[in-house]
């Protein structure tokens, strides 16, 4: 059985497993008296105690006391015996052997598992070992288990702060906020009705109690509670005039959301009345007996079932750690909500400066470049309907790339789109237009340059290329190399004859040389007579991410293939969004890791990196206030594989800062970070 101790200190089976399949004791309540406090103080200090045999009378110590006089401790022997009044206890239940293994929860007595058998049965060291392990196990995964619950309650607690910021950005008070997301409280904590009480003011929602009711309870809050969240599942024991209103409200979830008195947020849960099931009454548990004021073992183990009335459903831990962050939330709203407006106010001011000093450098930059475009189109256009068609042209391919890139609000936008807007100019050509390889996120500052180049290739192609033909074809592949880089290549066929140009004009020298100027890439373009086949490479800064290619294999040795790829041991993440950490632990075991564990901050992770090695690691590049460099230092130093997360895309500003590492554009998928897992791998080998 696992026997669980209730907040009363009485017991509940909460689990039973018998050899012959039957349920005997599972969900029955036990009485405290049944497992009293020096029984309890024995099970703290050993983890394991065993009766092999009810019947065996033992034999005595001799002397029973230390030289020094005192009573022999056998609390830590194994053979040590029990209580005669416990064996008894046993005989009366019909069990002739048994072994309680203590669950230990953060220095305390959780539980136990209580074993019982119907015959004597020994139980050796080698077996026992492996039970006092097993039990050690247990609970440190009961604690897991809990911290699971409370970062969830922590989750929580978030979301229905971001909610009530939510409403009172939009200039609704604070009575009006709450009782807005009332919803979303029940959902996190579930209640039947909420009150807000509020400078002498009651609001109220639900099962509650009436104004003037509550006015009595929280002056009894006042006179009894701390600062701190207050719960109780029997009010009326404790406030006798709530046993009038107890079917509308049985118990409460006080949270003082002020420093002064008298400003509660309270949860009200209704009366449940319910039937519960003890083995054995528990207000008789035993009796004097024959031995004086020692205690008699109660011999009757038959099921009385008590009806509990005036009592709610109880508050659990997680809800009250969920109370307690969600005071912290209230009362930080409560001490900044006068100074929110002037707060706002600056902030308002800095992003209007900012905004107008962003704006001023991007119209300076299109400025500048579009004087260049103009000087360039005139010195190499031979007639002024020349002229203006090339300018046009260029100005319309600036302008689809950027379209491109606010569309997705100035982030890495696809290489593959951008060439497809580009042949959408030419309608009757965009059909045989073949793009073959993975599709590739551009940054943004190397778009305008791709869209340039791609708009000379297109319109060389239309007016003297394979496009001016009717049977002519133009082939585009992208391939992924090793280091992040992107090789594009372009070639044409079924053209007219092809010559190199006589002149080498503005049209040529974008293609040639903006990628090796501007990105510090590689351009070569051949004039075949089948056909121009141009040859570029896209340096790894670049390139922010490419989805659904692994790299192509090193020199001497094969890549890993993405699709293909998997992972195992354990891993970390090191993520402040809380949601993403989670997707990226998920994906990382779907991926076939068996451990993978979640930090926030950097201490954090460096501590736990001091102590123990892990497999592999994806980092955040952005955690708040700090960065995670030292513990991509750390991993780096160590030859464990990582992959940056981040939503600035591969810039060369964050490449030079971090070690040599594979970056993965955020939001990532499933597919590229195991594709950017699969590379981090790779280098690594």
């Amino acid at each position: 059985m696992v026997y669980q101790f209730q907040p009363d200190a009485s017991g509940k089976v909460i689990a039973e497993s018998r050899l012959d399949g039957e349920s005997r004791y599972d969900g029955l309540m036990f009485p405290a008296s049944d497992i009293p406090v020096q029984a309890r103080a024995l099970y703290k200090r050993s983890l394991l105690r065993l009766i092999a045999d009810v019947a065996d009378e033992g034999s005595p110590v001799l002397p029973g006391i230390t030289p020094g006089g005192r009573p022999l401790d056998l609390s830590l022997a194994v053979t040590r015996a029990v209580s005669p009044i416990h064996i008894e206890y046993l005989k009366n239940m019909g069990v002739e052997a048994s072994m309680s293994v203590s669950i230990m929860k953060e220095g305390e007595l959780w539980g136990l598992f209580a074993c019982h058998h119907d015959s004597p049965r020994y139980i050796d060291y080698e077996r026992r070992t492996a039970i006092e392990m097993f039990a050690h196990m247990f609970s440190y995964e009961l604690i897991r288990f809990e911290d699971a619950q409370r970062k969830k309650a922590e989750s929580d607690a978030s979301r229905l702060q971001t909610l009530l910021m939510a409403q009172m950005a939009d200039g609704r008070d604070l009575a009006t906020s709450l009782m807005a997301v009332s919803e979303e409280i029940g959902n996190v904590i579930p209640h039947d009705g909420i009150v807000l009480f509020e400078n002498e003011n009651f609001h109220a929602r639900g099962r509650t109690p009436t104004e003037e009711e509550f006015r009595s309870l929280a002056r009894f809050l006042d006179r009894s509670i701390g600062s701190g969240p207050f719960s109780t599942d029997r009010l009326g024991a404790l406030h006798e005039p709530a046993r009038d209103h107890a079917r509308r409200c049985a118990g409460i979830l006080a949270i003082p959301v002020s420093k002064r008195p008298r400003d509660y947020l309270v949860l009200c849960r209704r009366e449940m009345r319910a039937a519960v099931d003890w083995a054995g009454e528990p207000s008789k548990p035993v009796e004097v007996g024959p031995n004086g004021t020692r205690l008699t073992p109660r011999r009757s183990f038959e099921i009385w079932t008590e009806t509990v009335e005036g009592r709610s459903a109880p508050w659990s831990a997680e809800e009250q750690h969920t109370a307690e962050l969600l005071r912290v939330v209230l009362l930080e709203i409560f001490l900044k909500i006068t100074d929110a407006a002037n707060l706002e106010r600056k902030r308002a001011q800095e992003r209007q400066q900012l905004l107008i000093s962003e704006l001023n450098h991007r119209v300076r930059n299109i400025l500048n470049l579009m004087r260049g475009l103009l000087a360039q189109s005139k010195n190499s256009a031979r007639t002024l309907e020349e002229f203006t068609e090339n300018l046009d042209g260029r100005i319309q391919a600036l302008a689809r790339a950027h379209d491109q890139l606010t569309s997705e609000q100035w982030e890495p936008a696809s290489l593959r789109a951008l060439i497809q807007c580009e042949f959408e100019a030419y309608a009757a050509c965009a059909a045989r237009v073949e793009i073959e390889g993975p599709d590739a996120l551009v940054a943004p500052a190397a778009y305008t340059t791709m869209a340039l180049v791609l708009h000379e290739l297109a319109t060389n192609s239309v007016k003297y290329g394979a496009l001016r033909e009717a049977a002519g074809k133009v082939l585009v592949r992208l391939e992924a190399a090793e280091d992040g880089a992107l090789r594009f290549s372009w070639t044409e066929r079924g053209g007219p004859p092809v010559k190199p140009p006589a002149r080498r004009g503005f049209g040529t020298m974008i293609i040639e040389n903006s990628i090796p100027h501007e990105l510090k890439g590689e351009a070569e373009i051949d004039y075949r007579i089948t056909g121009i086949e141009a040859r570029f490479l896209l340096p790894a800064s670049a390139i922010a991410s490419i989805e659904g290619a692994a790299a192509l294999p090193a020199a001497g040795g094969a890549a890993t293939e993405a699709g293909d790829f998997a992972l195992s041991g354990s891993g970390l993440v090191l993520e402040d969004t809380l949601i993403i950490a989670m997707d990226a632990a998920g994906i990382l075991e779907d991926l076939g890791a068996e451990d993978v564990k979640i930090f926030s901050g950097v201490k954090a992770a460096l501590d736990y990196l001091g102590g123990t090695a892990v497999d592999f690691a994806v980092l955040d590049v952005n955690l708040g206030e700090e960065q995670s460099v030292a513990v991509a230092e750390t991993l780096a130093a160590s030859g464990t594989p990582f992959v940056l997360a981040t939503g600035y895309g591969a810039a060369p500003e964050l490449i030079a800062a971090y070690p040599p590492c594979v970056v993965v554009q955020k939001p990532f998928s499933a597919s590229s970070l195991r594709t950017a897992m699969a590379r981090a791998f790779d280098a690594r080998k």
